[in-house]
């Protein structure tokens, strides 16, 4: 742990039900003209024409980028730069899932800075100028990028998942309304869920947390676990999501300043090579890597296994601590969540890609944070656990 606390997050964070609703007003605080920037699947949801609605409202001119269509990578990055630039916007309003907001914070530091985005990673560049304003919008309890200084995007000519960490990827406006989840597939809500599940986790175990990071961590692991298996069983308790979409606010807040750790570093080349969603890649790899991290992070782990269940609390904190993996294990096996396998993955190419995942995963500095820091054979030896990894029966 560092002997300091620093607490990094939007300038403005707007949450609860309904806070959807100002983002017109919002919006033309911050400039005169938005880009828009989301994908169909929102777009036939209807959140693109009443986010277009509230913005006329507000008599601001727009323009709109739909071009993200999977995991965010520097070909929509630069398509939609190039919008923002030709048709002179001023501010950015992301509204969608995680691809979205990356996409979009990309555009918003690139726009004032310049240069292409693969030059910022591991602080290759630094931004100097401050970008343009951003309003970030989730439609999913997942990512928690509407409150990170994160983004990552993967570099089209070499398959590369970028992770970049930069004050100036901030968004300068949270806006987190949970009746926008209200209409994500199960599948959507057990991935995410589990996603922001491993954002709190990671935060809370990592070598970089602190009081601060520790305080958002614990609260969100508490509110996911708690509310996450209610929400995809009954999608319409509105309760549920509420308290799933806070969990994930708040454990964007963590992670963005602890830092996340194995789990998401081995993640990232999984997404890039395979086109396996990131809440999804991150849930099948969240027990196994706690099961190898556990003998270095058994007080942590202790705290989020009396979380899991009350009779905890009178375990020794080894015992908790196994009471945790376990449970996170049942949970992932209740909310379906495949292994690698059970994703479609070949496995002869899973095992041929393997070496240069591992490297990758390096590369991206996350598994440094690991409370037990791996080697790379270490890594692979991972992926291959992973492929065919068992969840627990479902005890439900």
């Amino acid at each position: 742990m560092t002997d300091y606390a620093l607490l990094k997050m939007p300038q403005q964070v707007y949450y609860g039900r309904g806070a959807f609703e100002k983002m017109g007003a919002i919006a033309k605080e911050q400039g005169k003209k938005v880009l828009l920037i989301s994908d169909h699947i929102i777009e036939d949801l209807g959140h693109v024409e009443k986010s277009k609605e509230q913005l006329e409202t507000e008599g601001l001119a727009y323009e709109v980028y739909l071009g993200v269509k999977s995991e965010p990578n520097d070909d929509y990055v630069n398509e939609a730069l190039a919008l923002f630039l030709d048709k002179k916007c001023d501010v950015i309003v992301s509204i969608g899932g995680g691809s979205c907001i990356d996409t979009a914070k990309a555009v918003a530091v690139l726009a004032t800075n310049h240069g292409d985005i693969s030059e910022y990673m591991n602080n290759q560049k630094e931004a100097e100028q401050r970008p343009a304003p951003h309003i970030a919008i989730p439609t999913t309890a997942g990512t928690g990028s509407e409150a990170t200084d994160v983004t990552v995007i993967t570099n089209m000519s070499n398959q590369e998942k970028m992770m970049i960490k930069q004050q100036a990827f901030l968004p300068v406006v949270a806006i987190v309304d949970p009746l926008l989840t209200m209409s994500a597939p199960k599948s959507v809500t057990a991935a995410t869920g589990v996603d922001a599940l491993s954002h709190s986790i990671e935060a809370y175990i990592s070598r970089l947390a602190h009081p601060m990071s520790d305080m958002m961590a614990l609260s969100a692991m508490k509110l996911i676990t708690k509310n996450l298996f209610t929400a995809y069983e009954n999608p319409r308790d509105v309760y549920a999501r509420e308290q799933v979409s806070l969990g994930a606010l708040q454990g964007g807040i963590a992670f963005s300043n602890a830092s996340v750790c194995l789990v998401h570093g081995l993640s990232r080349p999984i997404g890039a090579l395979f086109d396996v969603p990131h809440g999804f890649s991150n849930a099948m790899l969240l027990p196994a890597v706690l099961e190898f991290s556990k003998e270095a992070c058994i007080d942590r782990l202790a705290d989020l296994g009396r979380i899991f269940a009350d009779e905890a609390d009178g375990l020794t904190n080894e015992e908790a601590a196994d009471v945790a993996v376990t449970s996170i294990k049942e949970l992932c096996a209740n909310l379906n969540i495949p292994n690698l396998k059970e994703w479609g993955i070949d496995e002869a190419e899973f095992e041929a890609s393997i070496p240069k995942m591992a490297e990758d995963a390096l590369r991206s500095g996350s598994p440094a944070n690991n409370p037990l820091v791996p080697t790379k054979e270490q890594m692979e030896e991972l992926y291959r656990v992973c492929f065919h990894y068992e969840f627990t029966t479902k005890n439900r």
